[in-house]
C-alpha cells in the first residue's frame, strides 16, 4: 500500500473525530501485517483524562479483532503542520510492533516517515524488565 493512500484513509477517518473542546481533530489509519486497515479518530470527553487518541482507537480496534502485528500507521491532524503521536500512543504501538513505521502528514498532505524507535527511542518493554532481574 502506498503512503499517500494510507494518508487519505486517515484523513477520511479524521472526519469522525469528536473534538468539541479542543477543536483539534485527528485521524489514524493502521495497516496490519495481515494487510487489514484499521482506522481511528480522537474522541474527547468533558473529563479530559477520559479522552482517547485516534492512534490508540485504531490499535484497540485491530487488537479486538485479533490483529497483533502492524506495519505502518498514518496520522493526520486538523491543524497546521505535522501531527505526531503522543507518548502514550507511541508506547501502545510499541507493545505490538516495535518495528512499526509512522507516517505524519500536514494539511497539504506532505508527509514524513519515521521508525517507531526514532519517535520513542527508550520505550518501556516488559521483556526488558524481565531480562534485567
Amino acid at each position: 500500500m502506498e503512503q499517500r493512500e494510507l494518508i487519505e484513509i486517515a484523513c477520511k477517518a479524521r472526519e469522525n473525530a469528536y473534538a468539541p473542546y479542543s477543536q483539534f481533530k485527528v485521524g489514524a489509519a493502521l495497516l496490519s501485517a495481515g494487510g487489514k486497515i484499521f482506522t481511528g479518530a480522537n474522541v474527547e470527553n468533558a473529563s479530559y483524562g477520559l479522552s482517547t487518541c485516534a492512534e490508540r482507537i485504531a490499535v484497540f480496534k485491530a487488537v479486538s479483532e485479533g490483529e497483533l502485528k502492524f506495519d505502518i500507521i498514518a496520522v493526520v491532524g486538523s491543524g497546521v503542520g505535522y501531527t505526531y503521536p503522543c507518548g502514550a500512543c507511541l508506547q501502545v504501538l510499541a507493545e505490538f510492533s516495535p518495528e512499526l513505521r509512522v507516517i505524519v502528514a500536514d494539511e497539504k498532505s506532505n508527509y514524513k516517515e519515521y521508525g517507531l524507535d526514532e519517535l520513542l527511542p527508550l520505550g518501556f518493554r516488559m521483556l526488558d524488565v524481565r531480562r534485567e532481574t
